[in-house]
């Protein structure tokens, strides 16, 4: 890829996005904050909260009594822990911390499985996917909307046999999580570097200045063998960076803070003990208000 075809590219998108010729779209995958919250554990340990539950399921936590919560919490720590050795690793809090994250991808998944799983039989064809999704439009070569459907069709046959480990055109569970969330998954990035929209110049309208800074950002970062254009690992460390891991730092945090023999690994009763620092309660929930109003 040239410096030409880079500026062509850069408002990279997902399969099913698009764009206005002149508009910049973050086209680059960063993994996000496991929280909206402020991490300050000397005010409160909502993002705490929000990271080891994901949001929606902390709230739920800060209905119930403190012995309630706790039941609740131990009831998770057991499945924390993968092994059954007794013990919570880092790496098993990390794995927990980025599942409790992502629990709508799989209830994204688990409702549109049952809409695609025609015959029922636990897997997804293409021929059922392509069926149930684009059925409708296939017999209407001109839809209303104008819109290219069996464009969007071919890019999904791609990214479906891409997401078909053994090339059987059959999906598991696993098999169409990745082909729904393509970016969720390593082996996937190279069909999210193919996908994309390009920035047109139209006659003698100015460039905009996202291109502008763009092309600076091509020479200075992106082009890191200095050849002139972008190969495809490159366009991928460009789309799809490492990045700082969120959910690795959280759990070494947790790990820290409640490891009272200083192990580097944590057993359910020291969880529980600090169970305030993994969990809402409504005792936690009335102290905050508390310390909010003696602020206020």
């Amino acid at each position: 890829m040239d410096l030409r075809q880079f500026l062509m590219c850069l408002s990279l998108c997902t399969a099913f996005a698009l764009s206005k010729p002149t508009e910049k779209k973050d086209r680059v995958h960063h993994e996000p904050q496991l929280s909206d919250k402020v991490h300050n554990d000397a005010q409160s340990f909502d993002y705490d909260h929000d990271a080891f539950l994901g949001a929606e399921e902390a709230k739920t936590f800060d209905q119930l009594t403190p012995e309630e919560s706790k039941e609740r919490l131990g009831k998770i720590v057991s499945k924390i822990d993968g092994d059954k050795d007794g013990f919570v690793t880092v790496d098993e809090l990390k794995d927990w911390i980025k599942f409790a994250q992502k629990r709508w991808i799989y209830e994204d998944v688990e409702r549109q499985w049952k809409g695609h799983d025609l015959n029922e039989d636990g897997l997804v064809s293409w021929e059922e996917y392509k069926n149930a999704t684009y059925g409708y439009v296939l017999d209407d070569p001109d839809p209303d909307d104008g819109f290219n459907y069996k464009q969007m069709m071919v890019r999904d046959e791609r990214r479906f046999k891409m997401a078909d480990k053994d090339g059987d055109l059959i999906a598991t569970k696993e098999e169409f999580t990745a082909f729904l969330h393509p970016e969720e998954y390593d082996y996937m990035k190279d069909i999210v570097v193919q996908v994309g929209d390009m920035y047109s110049h139209d006659g003698n309208t100015d460039e905009p200045e996202w291109v502008k800074t763009e092309r600076e950002q091509f020479v200075e970062f992106r082009d890191k063998n200095r050849d002139g254009k972008m190969d495809k690992e490159e366009t991928k460390d460009w789309i799809l960076p490492s990045d700082y891991d969120h959910a690795e730092a959280e759990a070494r945090h947790l790990v820290y803070e409640s490891d009272q023999n200083k192990d580097g690994k944590l057993t359910k009763e020291e969880i529980v003990d600090k169970y305030d620092l993994f969990v809402g309660s409504q005792a936690t929930d009335f102290g905050e208000a508390l310390v909010r109003h003696d602020e206020f």
